[in-house]
């Protein structure tokens, strides 16, 4: 149960950056869902590869790296969802780093409302 309200709330965050963003778009809240489970798919399969490749790069930027491994995944879910489009790599990584702030803000007040 708590893996489907992630993944709800997940969905609300590419929703509600989606309307906020002008060079992010997303159809409906179905296609955010499927956004949403798309981008924890990758960021379980594909991230880690992408890091053990990039691991010099990674550290020679001090890490700052990763969030352009960070929009490479949201440009990769935007090829493979129809309904959800970026319009460049300065807009993804805009959305990377908006999503996981506003990700942050919406799991740490679930968090307060379950204690």
């Amino acid at each position: 149960m708590n893996l489907i309200l992630r993944l709800l709330l997940n969905a609300a965050a590419v929703f509600i950056l989606a309307y906020a963003l002008s060079g992010v778009n997303v159809d409906n809240y179905l296609t955010a869902i499927v956004v949403a489970l798309v981008l924890a798919i990758l960021n379980l399969l594909v991230k880690p590869i992408l890091v053990i490749f990039t691991l010099p790069a990674t550290i020679l930027t001090l890490g700052l790296f990763l969030l352009v491994i960070n929009a490479i995944i949201i440009l990769l879910a935007d090829q493979l969802i129809s309904g959800f489009s970026v319009n460049n790599f300065w807009w993804a990584l805009f959305f990377s780093v908006l999503l996981s702030i506003l990700q942050s803000i919406l799991h740490s007040l679930f968090k307060e409302d379950k204690k």
